[in-house]
Parts: C-alpha cells; structure tokens; sequence
C-alpha cells in the first residue's frame, strides 16, 4: 500500500522529481510562468542557450542587443583597416582620425554590401579584410532576418491570470477559484487546464511534498471569446478538505495551472502556466463580476479581472 502512495505520488509531482520533495522548500513555479529552477551554469548566450535566448527576448532589447552588435562589428572593422596604414584604403583622408572616421563608414558600407566607389581597398590585406567582412554581413543579415521572422510568426499565447486564487462559496460549500483573459484579439479553441495542489506533508517521521492533481467543475471550455473562471470544488475527495486557514498557511501550498489551447490564427497549440503560493490565496472572498452592460453584444471589464471582495469564510474547509 505504501508502495502504490509513493508511487501515485511521484506520478502528480509535475515532472520536478521526488529529491525536489525532500531536498527543497522553493516555489515550483513563478507567476510569469517560468520554473524556480537551475539546470545547469551556462550563461545565456552559451552556444546552448543563445538560440532560445535571443527568441524569447523582449522586441527592445533584441533591437537593442542588434544595434549595439552593428556598432562593435563595423568599429573592430574600422580599427582593422586603420591599422593596415594610411594607403590601405584610396580615397580615404591622411590625417588619423579622420582616417578612422572614413575606415568606419566604410566598414558600414562593406558590411552593408552598400559600396559607393568614393573608398575603395588599395592592398591586398585591405581587399582580405573586404571579402572576410562581406561574407560576415551576409550571414550576419541572414541569421537575424531568420531570427525575426521565428519571432513574429512563433504563435504565443497572451493569457492573464488573476493576482489571487480565492476560496469562494461554491453551490452551497466552497471551492478554489481563479480566473484568466485573453489579452490578444485572436481566438482559442479547445481551451483546457491542468491544476495541480503542491504541499507539505508528515509521512514517516520526514517533510515531504505531495502533490494532486485537482478535480475541476470544468477542465475544458471550446472557446474563451471572455473570461473563464477555474473551479474546484472542495467535496469530500478534494485535497483541500479538513484545512484551516492556519494549516493551509503552514503547509506552503502551491497551486500550479497549465493551459492549452488551439490558436486558431496559426492553426498551432499554445501554452500559459502560472502559481499561486499561501501568499496570492485568499481564504474567503468572492470575485466581482466583470461583466458590462451592452444593448448589442456581450462585454466585459478587462481591469476588474483581479478585483475580489472578502467574506465571512467558516474556520475549516
């Protein structure tokens, strides 16, 4: 019996590993949807993670990151041709820094593949260091004309989660809620989601983790042209039966959720994840409705999407 508890255990612990249960008390997961983990001490931009670095960038600080690698490539260019001596390059002035100057633009130029024929390579480094820089802007304009297109045609998913997870009245008993938008226009099929409950336990004298995965009123929707609010109901089966708000405090719960859903734009699968620790769960309160008044079709009020009121919660679930 005990064999199959442990093994039933391992089987919900969301894929994290049963040394994690003993060995760390951390968060699992972040609310931007990022694991609390360490896998190895590259940096990121080793040859291992500078693909998926660069992809998942901020637009600003790719363009950033690319305007700054533009201005060191053609200065290490420039102080190149400079150093090859003032005939190196015909039509470029004698004095030396205005000889750098015209080194520079002339790197642009070259990089560019641009060639105005005003500066023109005079020696047979000055002719190598043009064919070695064309061939560097050529896989240079490659490489981050095939980066941003991944980046503007890589179908991601703009959902945002509630600050809080609630426990609510539900149906005459109570139930864990929370609930998601779709910030983009587009649409999402076939709408599902995954919700698993992390805690401390005692078993056998030691601390452990345990997880479950929970039962929801709904787990799928076909659409989500609104909002969706998650529920799992706290019955007889759920996890949560028998806390206190003391106890649920003390276990360091973490609700972990995983979405998916078709987006219908590109036709491909998109994800979104998030948790909520014992400091975003709100022991009694009641989501405010979202809903607006319109004559014509149905609205809602993206900003009340975290607002909640408090009530009167009973001392254990």
């Amino acid at each position: 019996m005990a064999d199959l508890f442990q093994q039933e255990r391992f089987r919900q612990d969301l894929g994290l590993g049963g040394k994690l249960s003993e060995r760390s008390r951390v968060r699992l997961l972040n609310r931007d949807g990022s694991f609390n983990v360490r896998r190895n001490d590259f940096g990121p931009f080793h040859p291992y993670n500078a693909y998926h670095t660069l992809l998942s960038l901020p637009i600003p600080r790719l363009l950033g990151l690319t305007v700054l690698g533009y201005v060191a490539v053609n200065l290490a260019f420039a102080v190149l041709y400079w150093m090859a001596g003032p005939d190196a390059l015909s039509g470029a002035a004698k004095p030396s820094l205005a000889r750098l100057e015209d080194c520079l633009f002339f790197s642009v130029q070259t990089l560019a593949t641009i060639g105005y024929g005003k500066i023109v390579p005079n020696s047979r480094f000055a002719n190598v260091l043009v064919a070695v820089e064309a061939l560097f802007g050529l896989i240079g304009f490659a490489v981050l004309s095939a980066l941003l297109f991944a980046r503007f045609t890589r179908p991601t998913a703009r959902i945002l989660f509630s600050s809080n997870a609630i426990i609510a009245p539900y149906e005459g008993g109570w139930a864990v809620m929370f609930r998601l938008v779709n910030l983009r226009s587009n649409n999402l099929s076939d709408v599902k989601a995954v919700v698993s409950f992390a805690r401390w336990v005692e078993a056998d004298g030691k601390r452990v983790r345990e997880f479950d995965q929970l039962t929801l009123e709904r787990p799928s929707i076909l659409f989500m042209p609104l909002h969706w609010v998650i529920v799992h109901p706290i019955d007889g089966a759920s996890p949560f039966r028998g806390f206190s708000a003391e106890t649920l405090f003390e276990s360091d719960p973490e609700i972990v959720c995983l979405i998916t859903a078709d987006d219908e734009t590109f036709a491909q699968t998109v994800h979104a994840k998030t948790s909520y620790d014992k400091t975003d769960i709100v022991w009694g309160a009641r989501f405010r409705d979202m809903y607006l008044t319109d004559t014509e079709r149905v609205a809602i009020d993206l900003a009340r999407l975290h607002e909640f009121e408090r009530l009167e919660a009973p001392e254990a679930l």
